[in-house]
C-alpha cells in the first residue's frame, strides 16, 4: 500500500511534477516486481503559508510465510560469516529489478535452507548501520574486512547483510567479515567499543523517551520451599474438564489468549462479556455472571485496560463489579467451599489486589496497610520481555514449577509497580506468598529498570493468597506460544495453566 504527502500544487507544473514522478516510479516498481498495491491514501495539502512538507511517498509492505521461516536481525553467535548481497543500479540511480528479484530469491533460499541465521535489510544508514544494530541484541561483535567509507555508508536499497553458517555455499554473496565474541566492531585499523556506541545511540532520545532510572537496592532472593498443603489435602471430586470463567470488561484484550491457554490442557473456557451500555445491562451481567461463577472451578481475569484505566487508575470497574454482593458471595463460595482457584494477569492482577484477594485471600475493604500496584517508576507504559524467578511453589498454580526456575515472560503495562510497607512484604515472604520476582541475567532479583521495568519493591512480579488458591502476576504467560519471541533466549514455558487445570484431575 502507498501513502503520499506532498505540498499544495497551486497550479504550478513543477509542483505537479513531484507527485507525478513519484507515482510513475511506484508504477514502474509494481510492474517490474509483479506486485500491485492493494490500496493507498494521498494528500497534497502539505503547505502552511510558506512552509512545505518534504515530498513523500511511502510504501508499506508485508509478506506472509510460515513462522518456521521467519528469522530476526540480531547476530546469533560468534564465528559466523558476515555476508553482503546487493542489486545492481543503472546510470540514473534506479535499481535493476531483475537483479532485485535475483537478490530476493538468494536471500529467501538461504533463509529456508537455515544457512542464514540473521538478516538485515540495508536502509538509509548503509551497511554500517545494519552491522551496528545487528550486534546489539546478543552483544556479539563484528570483525570486518577493509571496507571503504562508500561501501559502509552508501544506502543501497534492496541490499542485505546476512549472518551465515560456514558452509552457506552461494557465490552471489560477498563475505565482508565474521562475528566475534568481543563486544566491538573492527574494520581495518579502527576498533569501536559497541557498549560506548550503544550508550551514545540510546542517549539521543533519552530526554524525549526516558529509558534509564537510578537503580534501586538489589532485593532479597526469596526462596520458600515448604511446599503446598493444598496439594496433599485437596478433596474436590476429580473433573475431566474443569470450567474456567473468563470475564471480559470494556478494554479487556487478552481473553482469547487466556481461554486458549486453559483449553490447551483440557479445561472448558467460558468467555463472558460484561455489558455496560445501560444500568439494566450491568444488572443483567451481574446476575448472569453470578450464575456462571456458581458452576465454575476457576475464575481468570485477563489482561487489558478495563475502562481505559480511568478514572485515574487501573481496574476500578472490575473492582466495583466483583464487590457486588452477589458476585462476592459466589467468589467466596468457589474459593473456600468448592476448592476453586482464581487467577489475575496484568489488569487482572490489578483487580485482585484492589479486591484484597491477594494477598489476603478474601474480598475485603482496603486499608492504609494494603499493598497496591501503582504507576511504573519511569512514568510511562513498559512493554518488553522480562525474566522472572519462581520464589515459591506454595500454590496449585505453581505445582509444576521448581523454586529457582527462571522464565522469559512478556510484560505490557503502565501500572505494575508493587508497593507495600516492609512489614507486609516480610510477612508475605515468610508465608510463601511472594510467587515470582524480576531477575537479571545472573538470576538475581534486581532494582535495575532494564530487568525490573516498573521498579517493584522486592522485585515482586507476582503474589499469592495465603492458601495459594489465588495468583496475581503482571507477566503475560498466556501470550507465549511456539513462535512468539522465538529469538529470545530462556525458558518461556511457565506451566501455571497446566498446573491449574491438573489440580482438578
Amino acid at each position: 500500500t502507498f501513502q503520499e504527502y506532498f505540498e499544495r500544487t497551486q497550479g504550478k507544473p513543477e509542483r505537479w511534477g513531484k507527485p507525478f514522478s513519484a507515482l510513475l516510479g511506484a508504477y514502474e516498481a509494481q510492474l517490474s516486481l509483479g506486485l500491485p498495491a492493494i490500496g493507498g491514501k494521498d494528500s497534497m495539502s502539505g503547505t502552511f503559508e510558506h512552509i512545505d512538507v518534504p515530498p513523500t511517498l511511502v510504501s508499506f509492505a508485508i509478506a506472509a510465510d510460515k513462522a518456521d521461516n521467519i528469522i530476526s536481525a540480531e547476530f546469533k553467535c560468534p564465528f559466523s560469516k558476515i555476508g553482503y548481497i546487493a542489486p545492481k543500479y543503472n546510470a540514473n540511480g534506479l535499481p535493476d529489478f531483475e537483479s532485485v528479484k535475483s537478490v530476493f530469491k538468494t536471500v529467501e533460499k538461504l533463509i529456508r535452507s537455515k544457512k542464514a541465521l540473521s538478516v538485515w535489510s540495508v536502509a538509509n544508514g548503509g551497511a554500517a548501520e545494519g552491522i551496528f544494530k545487528m550486534t546489539l541484541g546478543n552483544h556479539i561483535g563484528a570483525k570486518l574486512k577493509n571496507l571503504t567509507d562508500e561501501e559502509l555508508f552508501t544506502p543501497v536499497y534492496g541490499a542485505f547483510i546476512l549472518e551465515l553458517e560456514e558452509d552457506f555455499g552461494d557465490e552471489n554473496v560477498r563475505i565482508i567479515g565474521e562475528t566475534v565474541a568481543d563486544y566491538e566492531i573492527t574494520c581495518g585499523g579502527v576498533k569501536l567499543d559497541i557498549a560506548a556506541l550503544e550508550e551514545k545511540w540510546d542517549d539521543v532520545l533519552e530526554p524525549v523517551f526516558k529509558a534509564k532510572m537510578p537503580y534501586l537496592p538489589d532485593a532479597e532472593k526469596v526462596e520458600y520451599k515448604d511446599g503446598c498443603e493444598l496439594l496433599t489435602t485437596h478433596i474436590s471430586p476429580k473433573l475431566a474438564a474443569p470450567k474456567v470463567l473468563i470475564p471480559v470488561f470494556p478494554g479487556t484484550n487478552c481473553e482469547y489468549d487466556t481461554a486458549a491457554a486453559f483449553e490447551k490442557y483440557g479445561a472448558k473456557s467460558e468467555v463472558f462479556v460484561i455489558r455496560n451500555l445501560s444500568a439494566k445491562d450491568i444488572e443483567d451481567s451481574v446476575s448472569e455472571f453470578a450464575k456462571l461463577a456458581a458452576d465454575a472451578q476457576i475464575i481468570a481475569i485477563p489482561g487489558g485496560f478495563s475502562g481505559g484505566d480511568e478514572p485515574e487508575g487501573s481496574a476500578k470497574f472490575i473492582n466495583a463489579f466483583f464487590r457486588n454482593p452477589k458476585i462476592a458471595e459466589e467468589v467466596e463460595n468457589m474459593l473456600h467451599k468448592r476448592d476453586g482457584l482464581m487467577l489475575g494477569i496484568c489488569n487482572g492482577f490489578q483487580a485482585l489486589i484492589k479486591l484484597g484477594l491477594v494477598p489476603f485471600g478474601h474480598i475485603v475493604p482496603l486499608t492504609e496497610e494494603s499493598p497496591t500496584l501503582t504507576y511504573n517508576k519511569i512514568g510511562r507504559h513498559q512493554s518488553q520481555m522480562v525474566y522472572t524467578r519462581i520464589a515459591t511453589n506454595k500454590s496449585p498454580w505453581l505445582a509444576g514449577c521448581k523454586v529457582g526456575e527462571i522464565h522469559a515472560i512478556p510484560i505490557s503495562h503502565g501500572e505494575g509497580r508493587f508497593v507495600a510497607n516492609g512489614d507486609v512484604i516480610r510477612k508475605m515472604i515468610d508465608n510463601g506468598q511472594v510467587a515470582t520476582q524480576y531477575v537479571n541475567l545472573q538470576g538475581n532479583p534486581t532494582g535495575n529498570v532494564r530487568f525490573n521495568p516498573n521498579l517493584s519493591m522486592c522485585a515482586i512480579e507476582g503474589i499469592l493468597s495465603p492458601d495459594g488458591r489465588v495468583l496475581g502476576k503482571m507477566g503475560h504467560t498466556e501470550r507465549l506460544t511456539d513462535f512468539v519471541a522465538k529469538n529470545v533466549d530462556g525458558n518461556k514455558d511457565q506451566p501455571i495453566f497446566k498446573s491449574g487445570v491438573e489440580y482438578f484431575k
